[in-house]
């Protein structure tokens, strides 16, 4: 709950605590603070063994961390081996990759063998109108009313 508290924070806070409530109250709030966070764990076990018992004997192995989404998927992937093909081919997949190659064959800076030679216009940028066919050399593509 506090694990990124530092030292410097803790101080500070007693420095605050010892001016808010004096060297003479500070005990007592202390014991106070205490005793309510011992009551607050006390009634939050309470809790968990009162739904415990309702669910029966089948949920006895029952854990209130795996209502959270996070770690019931980390659990499922962790006790599931039919996934390891799947973790294996996310692993051997590398999205970033293949983006840059796409983007690269479209601004013009892949190798000549992605950009077909009669593609790229005079300034070596591809021009994506021209396809490798020799009919469509100079040819316009034709206009499609439906899709302006």
């Amino acid at each position: 709950m506090f694990n990124d508290i530092g030292a410097l924070e803790v101080v500070a806070l007693v420095v605050l605590a010892v001016l808010v409530f004096g060297p003479d109250k500070l005990p007592k709030v202390i014991q106070d603070a205490t005793r309510f966070i011992r009551k607050v764990r006390e009634f939050s076990d309470n809790a968990k063994n009162d739904i415990r018992t309702e669910l029966g004997p089948e949920f006895k192995d029952f854990e209130f961390e795996d209502l959270n989404p996070k770690t019931y998927l980390r659990k499922q992937f962790d006790e599931n081996d039919e996934l390891a093909e799947l973790r294996e081919l996310t692993s051997s997949f590398d999205l970033r990759k293949e983006m840059d190659e796409v983007a690269d064959a479209v601004s013009g800076k892949g190798s000549a063998a992605t950009v077909p030679a009669a593609a790229v216009n005079g300034s070596g940028t591809p021009d994506l109108t021209k396809r490798d066919r020799p009919e469509a050399k100079d040819e316009r593509p034709p206009y499609d009313s439906d899709a302006t």
